[in-house]
């Protein structure tokens, strides 16, 4: 007799089937390796699932005619025996019950293995996730340490780089302001070059003043132009010197924002709120450089800057020592065409003060002259009445008549005092024409020592008037490029 409430292999529940299960041997379904890794979120469709209960019991299936020819069990007991439906023999029954026991047994035991595997993986992965995690911010706190150092030896290389550019900037307005203050002083030679042409006649020398003013004029302009050069090299390494600022600048900005980024990373953790995910950034490589070529990059920027600070300071030790030598060199010529000038103004004086001496003396022997002039005119005036006495007596003495007319000694002795007088007054005419001679040779010699010193006052003067406008000179810290 059955009853109600069993199994569906009950022949009221439907179709009948073979109850007997086969022998089952109990299989695994752990494997000994890990299964493949994936992200989290990730579905794979080969993902794990216990292959215990997707099995299922083949039973082999029998027609329904053999096993129920009717589609209802009968009500009543069929009065024959072969008219029953087939039973089950104990041995079926036990070895069922033998089977189903020893399958939840197997399935029991893979049960509980799989449970201490996963408990093991979960511990394993559990464990490797957080050591990866912890590497992971070991590994940003190196970086983060890398980046600190190369920010401070950015940061102290950009100061001494603006440090270094400041100067230069100085350096360069001293070249320039040391060249504007030689313009005055070359303008100045210049125009005593120009006004000391004004000179007259034997003044109009190449003396020793003009070949100063000549190396003056010539020594400003060279120093002019070597300052300036000075500066435009000086304006073209503050150039590369802002370029360099600017990379390091750049350099530094990004380094910054690395190192926000990053301990901004390396300060997350699993209960921050701005995590999530983000699908395929594992296999995107955003990088452009590697750790290498990352501190190389920063190391060349540096050197660089170096490279650059040490042509600046050779600049600016160039551009010192050129100042101080143009200081001093313009200093000198400055003084030593002043000693020409005075040494010049001062002979120049001499010279006038003898020529008004001579002058002097020139005026006192036309003077002279002019009185020995007249006492000769005088004299020879005077020797006209002597001779006309000694003629008179002589044409009257011829008046004498016949034998009367004799040579007598008072004949002799007028004759005699007429050819002296005559030879006298000869004499004193020969003598006044020399003193006019004389005379006008001491006029002219008059005249000439007067344009003489005219000459010598005109250029007396011009050189005066030149020291007065070398008066001003520049001082040496003006010279050195210092206002």
């Amino acid at each position: 007799m059955e009853f109600l409430g069993t199994t569906q292999l009950a022949s009221y529940c439907g179709t009948k089937k073979n109850c007997l299960f086969p022998d089952l041997a109990p299989t695994s379904t752990t494997k000994d390796t890990d299964q493949s890794y994936h992200l989290p979120a990730y579905h794979s469709p080969s993902s794990w699932r216990p292959s215990v209960l997707q099995k299922a019991v083949s039973i082999p299936a029998s027609s329904d005619k053999e096993l129920n020819p009717m589609a209802w069990p009968p009500t009543v007991l069929p009065a024959l025996r072969s008219s029953l439906h087939t039973r089950y023999r104990p041995h079926d029954w036990h070895h069922a019950n033998m089977v189903q026991l020893q399958g939840s047994e197997a399935f029991r035991c893979c049960a509980g293995r799989l449970n201490s595997d996963s408990m093991r993986l979960m511990q394993d992965k559990d464990q490797l996730t957080h050591q990866m995690q912890e590497e992971s911010k070991r590994n940003l706190g190196e970086r983060i340490s890398n980046i600190d150092y190369w920010r401070s030896e950015l940061t102290h290389e950009l100061e001494c780089l603006l440090k270094e550019i400041q100067d230069l900037e100085t350096a360069k307005k001293r070249l320039q302001c040391a060249a504007d203050e030689l313009q005055g002083p070359l303008k100045v030679a210049l125009e005593c070059l120009y006004y000391r042409e004004k000179r007259r006649d034997i003044d109009l020398v190449h003396d020793s003043v003009e070949k100063n003013l000549i190396k003056e004029t010539e020594l400003f302009k060279n120093c002019q132009d070597t300052l300036i050069k000075l500066a435009q090299k000086a304006e073209q390494q503050l150039g590369i010197n802002r370029d360099i600022q600017h990379t390091l600048e750049q350099d530094l900005s990004d380094k910054n924002s690395a190192r926000f980024i990053d301990e901004k990373c390396y300060n997350l953790r699993n209960t921050s709120d701005s995590i999530c995910f983000y699908h395929g950034m594992e296999k995107a490589d955003g990088t452009v450089s590697v750790p290498a070529t990352w501190a190389k990059f920063t190391e060349d920027n540096i050197k660089c800057s170096q490279h650059a600070r040490a042509n600046s300071v050779k600049l600016r030790q160039d551009a010192e020592a050129t100042l101080e030598g143009t200081s001093n060199e313009s200093w000198n010529q400055f003084m030593s065409t002043n000693l020409a000038f005075n040494d010049r103004i001062a002979e120049v004086a001499d010279a006038k003060n003898k020529l008004q001496a001579q002058l002097a003396k020139i005026l006192q022997e036309v003077f002279q002259t002019e009185d020995t002039i007249m006492l000769l005119e005088r004299s020879i005036k005077a020797k006209e009445f002597p001779l006309k006495v000694a003629q008179t007596r002589l044409e009257r003495r011829t008046k004498r008549l016949n034998i009367e007319l004799c040579r007598d000694a008072p004949y002799l002795q007028l004759v005699t005092e007429v050819y002296t007088i005559d030879d006298t007054l000869q004499a004193l005419k020969r003598r006044l024409q020399e003193a006019h001679d004389t005379l006008r040779m001491l006029l002219l010699n008059k005249s000439k020592l007067e344009d003489d010193i005219s000459v010598k006052g005109n250029s007396f003067f011009i050189d005066r008037k030149c020291m007065d406008m070398r008066n001003a000179f520049p001082s040496t810290p003006q010279l050195m490029g210092y206002k």
